[in-house]
């Protein structure tokens, strides 16, 4: 079989490099682990083996993140959302309406934040040897903590593309190889590392990696889904596949019991594809269990003391005001993709499909009405959401709506699952503490997005 041409699409601002394999029936989008090379991958034996497979019954798209590979540089390191984007900038230039993904290592979060966002796009979701929280936490006590995912980082920066860090790699992804093989595969993956990023780019993509949490949309996805993890992997991955499978609703739990390493291609390919192909087939033959109901960031805005400014000026000039405000508000949302849902008096309501572009809307509606002599708050939420009637409805709004309420004179507020789905956005945010929001059981913890110091990327 030939290789692949490489090509591009085109993603915002940004050149992705992508190549297409096969022409089954099923469309699969391999989202690959840390860096990646669409040309050089085929110099890897088993990985070249493993794509020839997938391309055996489906038409197999991968391609490189931003930053990585083929693709565009770009600086500092692209957010799971801008990730997702490039994603839906691959499939539309190949044409494919609907995908199954197959997301390994750190392409699984990416995965998952796309097939909740994204269900009539998504055929199916796999998931290897990934996680949903890179970082300790009290309740997520088995990953390493954030000391030692920043000593990880620097090491990963010292010794990039060197024997020190590539020979462990190989054994672990490769164990059974003979010693002739294993030092060609380390030259090999030396040269792959070296051509798909610096070692600065790929220690800061460790460290945007290490501040990764999509626990919280776990809950929300809704098509098929495959958790696989091989029975010798370590601890840690053991217990990540568990935990996503129990937390996805839809998710069933694969082991492989073969002789491979924890690469996905290595090993019984017949057995690791093989068991890939059954699922999308089995997917191909579902449909969405609600195709009513995706993830979505709510944006809720509110003009301060609007009544007494009116009484100030008087009811015309106050027409006139709202008028302009309304312009820059729609205005804004049209910038950044966002949808207006509702109108309330001197409010908004609005709907995103990234909360990264909820945030940075948010902050330039501020700007834009601050030159009107406005004052106004606004807070979000990320959370699955109902489709009723072209209005989205759910527990997600009333909490985006309870969040905006607690805010004052130029803040943005946001939950702690909009600032943990924006990592490598260069947003930033003061913690606003924890907070009970009127008539939802549950307290939420707060935080304030810092205006000076935040990224502001525009669409």
């Amino acid at each position: 079989m030939d290789l692949p041409q490489t090509q591009y699409a085109r993603s915002g601002d940004v050149s992705i490099a992508y190549q297409v394999l096969g022409d089954g029936p099923l469309d699969l989008v391999f989202v690959p682990p840390h860096v990646s090379n669409v040309e050089l991958v085929w110099e890897i034996p088993s990985r070249a083996a493993g794509m020839r497979r997938l391309a055996e019954f489906s038409r197999v798209i991968t391609f490189d993140k931003r930053g990585t590979g083929l693709s565009d540089r770009m600086s500092g390191v692209p957010s799971l959302e801008e990730r997702m984007d490039d994603v839906r900038a691959v499939m539309d230039a190949v044409g494919s309406s609907r995908a199954a993904l197959l997301g390994v290592a750190e392409g699984g979060p990416m995965s998952v934040l796309f097939a909740a966002t994204y269900p009539d796009r998504c055929l199916g979701l796999a998931l290897y040897a990934t996680f949903a929280r890179a970082a300790w936490a009290p309740n997520h006590s088995w990953r390493p903590t954030a000391q030692e995912l920043e000593r990880v980082a620097r090491e990963v920066e010292r010794a990039w593309a060197t024997r020190d860090l590539i020979e462990p790699l190989v054994d672990s992804l490769q164990p059974n190889i003979a010693s002739e093989q294993r030092e060609a595969l380390i030259a090999t993956f030396a040269r792959f590392h070296r051509q798909s990023a610096s070692p600065g780019a790929a220690a800061a993509l460790e460290r945007t990696n290490a501040e990764i949490d999509v626990r919280d949309v776990l809950p929300a996805i809704r098509v098929p889904t495959s958790v696989f993890v091989h029975k010798t992997a370590p601890d840690p991955i053991q217990r990540d596949a568990a935990f996503i499978a129990d937390n996805i609703p839809t998710a069933q739990l694969v082991e492989f019991d073969d002789d491979g390493g924890l690469a996905f291609f290595s090993g019984d390919l017949d057995l690791r594809t093989g068991a890939l192909r059954c699922f999308l087939e089995d997917a191909a033959r579902e449909s969405v269990t609600d195709s009513e109901r995706s993830l979505a960031t709510v944006l809720f805005t509110d003009l301060i003391d609007s009544t007494a400014r009116a009484v100030e000026i008087g009811d015309h000039a106050w027409r006139d005001l709202v008028m302009r405000h309304n312009e820059r508000v729609r205005a804004e949302l049209a910038r950044f993709r966002g949808r207006e849902l509702d109108t309330a008096g001197d409010g908004f309501f609005a709907a995103f499909d990234g909360p990264a572009r909820a945030i940075r809307c948010a902050c330039a509606i501020q700007d834009a009405v601050s030159d009107l002599g406005l004052e106004m708050r606004a807070g979000l939420h990320t959370g699955e959401c109902e489709q009723v009637d072209g209005k989205v409805a759910g527990i997600a709004v009333v909490t985006g709506a309870r969040i905006a309420a607690l805010g004052t004179a130029g803040e943005v507020l946001v939950s702690a699952t909009v600032r943990d789905l924006v990592a490598g956005s260069g947003i930033e945010f003061d913690d606003r503490g924890t907070h009970t929001l009127k008539g939802l059981p549950e307290a939420r913890h707060v935080f304030a997005v810092v205006r000076g110091r935040s990224a502001e990327r525009t669409e």
